[in-house]
């Protein structure tokens, strides 16, 4: 996405490079719904003609919806105050259409005692179970603001887990959800996952849910 946008990018500006950047990476598969992302463009144009130039020459799986001018010390990651992710999960029959959009569970989770174990993931944590470790990286305290779990009124069998946090390492939501899933299945219990944050230990969180059902809901400055 990023090399696309690059490549439009440097077409509007008389072939002379720009690079852009992100407010962070996805994994293959997952989706962004509002990423952001910065560049310096020195060019006499408007932003809406810009974002209007930049979708005519975009492929039609990305989409640029809005672009303004900010501060020259403005930084799209830096800059970052918090992140909203969202992972939609089908309990009902097996959708070939959402196949890449959405989780195929197919069966029944126990909602109520995912809820339950959502609460426990709240606050300031040290999450080095639930991301991936190198010997480089020594800070895995990281705060989430809030979460939820929306059940979907017209169906019945689509629910949304939602967290909102300051900040979020590889895979961190991907293997929260892993062993969301679990307590859903009746596999563990939602108080386990106290003692999994205080394991520091990635083999005591379980499996990486898939990616298809994550999304980058928004990001916040």
């Amino acid at each position: 996405i990023q090399g696309e946008i690059e490549k439009a990018l440097k077409t509007i500006n008389g072939r002379k490079a720009v690079s852009i950047h992100a407010s962070g990476r996805t994994d293959a598969g997952v989706h962004a719904l509002n990423q952001k992302a910065h560049f310096d463009l020195n060019m006499n144009i408007t932003p809406e003609k810009l974002r209007k130039a930049l979708n005519s020459l975009l492929p039609n799986d990305i989409y640029i919806k809005d672009i303004e001018l900010v501060d020259e010390d403005f930084h799209a990651r830096f800059n970052v105050k918090a992140k909203e992710y969202i992972y939609i999960i089908n309990m009902g029959e097996y959708d070939p259409i959402k196949k890449d959009y959405i989780y195929q569970c197919c069966k029944k989770l126990d909602v109520v005692e995912m809820e339950r174990a959502l609460k426990y993931l709240e606050g300031t944590h040290d999450f080095k179970s639930f991301t991936k470790t190198t010997n480089e990286k020594n800070d895995y305290v990281r705060t989430i603001v809030q979460t939820n779990l929306i059940r979907d009124i017209k169906n019945v069998n689509e629910i949304i887990i939602s967290f909102l946090g300051t900040g979020f390492m590889r895979y961190q939501v991907r293997n929260m959800i892993g062993v969301l899933l679990e307590i859903g299945e009746g596999k563990r219990k939602s108080e386990e996952i106290i003692s999994i944050l205080e394991a520091r230990d990635r083999r005591r969180a379980g499996k990486t849910a898939n990616p298809e059902g994550l999304y980058l809901k928004d990001v916040l400055y």
